[in-house]
């Protein structure tokens, strides 16, 4: 969420750059409202509190005295029932001021492109020539099939549309990427590997912004406070909820494989072949947390993590920098990958690194301790997708693939496979 004294001391700002988002304005107008509503109650709370103080105070001095104390019992009664009324509305306002406040979406940084939607977004740069073919290359929802290693059909009988089964190579293949992925990052990159919960509570989630705005996006454990993962920037981001670290233990850098799961409400329609929107998918997260100055330094390197797979694998691919009003809700600065898929004949994206600066830190409460003392400050947060693994996948199939409908295996990757080097159709 946004700092207090920001949207106390500088509404107009955040109305600006709320206006450049597509969002509503009013949001702030409203938190206002509330804060100056109560401001004031609690004006008169004290000051109700201290007209019960004074005369609780004369009652005794009047009975010391063998005086009767009738008029100031019965103020002091009235008295009572003021402050109680006002301290019920004290936390009704406390309550509506907060819900106001994790509805604002976070401020964009300066260098990002102002616009409406993705057209607005800037190509910062391209990298590698979309592939060719002496053939009319396919895309993946049919060699898949072809290939007898991805099922759609099979997928959506046991669970239903937009779910899939994996066979033989194509589940190695998956695997084989989780793996390459989790070790370039910790062995090159220096990563701590994290294994975390797939289940969290409603705190984990309001914490990293997904609740209570996107609640239609999650799966919820019906009767419980849990819900399935929609990322692991979730869970590993609120490992430190409620926390204050010391300056010298940041950056911490965490790399985590974890499946995802998202009911993609208000999607229906868009993208319902093959593997690019699914309700259960596989993801390797990079989450940094670090002091406030070093966010943007980090956002290039955690950038530039995510690109090192890409180039392993030797896919074309362009980093975008989003627009204000494609970025989400609590990034401050998003810069999106997306790989060339030749059976689409499109960039399509595989990753989002965004830093929140302190948007999430303050909504999860993570805080650190300067090393050259004085009060405990929020920490920058930022994750990114190193990479989506199904689209990654996606993209070794169409850009792999030989005109007899096999599939050549990256040399990045044929160490995970047990030296395989091509899947071939069947016989």
């Amino acid at each position: 969420m946004l700092a207090r004294d920001l949207l106390r001391n500088d509404p107009d700002r955040v109305r600006r750059a709320l206006e450049t988002r597509g969002a509503d304005p009013e949001l702030v107008d409203t938190w206002v409202r509330l804060d100056d509503e109560r401001r004031t109650v609690l004006v008169d709370l004290e000051e109700r509190k201290r007209q019960r103080n004074e005369a609780s105070k004369a009652i005794g001095e009047i009975k010391r005295q063998g005086g009767s104390a009738k008029e100031e019992i019965v103020a002091v009664s009235t008295l009572k029932g003021e402050i109680e009324k006002l301290e019920s509305r004290l936390g009704s306002v406390e309550a509506e001021l907060s819900a106001a406040a994790l509805s604002i979406p976070n401020i964009p940084h300066a260098s990002v492109p102002e616009g409406a939607d993705e057209r607005a977004n800037r190509i910062e740069r391209q990298v590698g020539e979309p592939t060719a073919f002496d053939f009319e290359p396919k895309a993946h929802w049919d060699l898949g099939p072809e290939l007898g290693i991805l099922d759609f059909e099979r997928g959506a009988k046991v669970a239903g549309a937009r779910f899939t089964a994996y066979f033989g190579a194509g589940a190695r293949l998956e695997r084989a990427l989780i793996n390459f992925m989790l070790e370039l990052h910790t062995g090159e990159h220096g990563y701590t590997e994290v294994l975390p919960p797939f289940i969290v509570n409603a705190d984990s989630l309001l914490g990293t912004g997904q609740l209570p705005k996107f609640e239609q996006d999650l799966f919820h454990l019906e009767g419980t406070n849990y819900y399935l993962i929609p990322t692991a920037e979730v869970p590993v981001t609120n490992l430190h909820r409620q926390e204050i670290l010391d300056e010298d233990q940041l950056p911490i850098r965490y790399a985590a494989w974890t499946p995802c799961f998202r009911s993609e409400a208000g999607s229906y329609g868009k993208d319902v072949r093959g593997l690019i929107r699914q309700h259960q998918f596989n993801k390797v997260e990079l989450v940094h947390i670090t002091a406030a100055e070093a966010s943007y330094d980090a956002l290039e390197e955690l950038t530039g993590h995510a690109e090192r797979v890409l180039q392993s694998l030797e896919l074309p691919y362009r980093v975008v920098t989003l627009s204000t009003g494609d970025m989400g809700f609590g990034a401050a600065k998003t810069y999106d990958l997306e790989v060339w898929l030749p059976g689409q004949s499109a960039y399509r994206e595989i990753s989002s690194c965004s830093n929140c600066e302190d948007f999430q830190a303050r909504r999860a409460d993570i805080r650190y301790r300067p090393a050259g003392g004085g009060k405990p400050r929020y920490a920058h947060t930022l994750n990114g997708s190193g990479l989506a693994v199904g689209r990654t996948l996606i993209a070794v199939l169409e850009n792999y693939q030989q005109e007899d409908g096999s599939i050549v295996i990256p040399e990045a990757l044929r160490p995970h496979m047990g030296g395989l080097e091509r899947i071939e159709p069947p016989a």
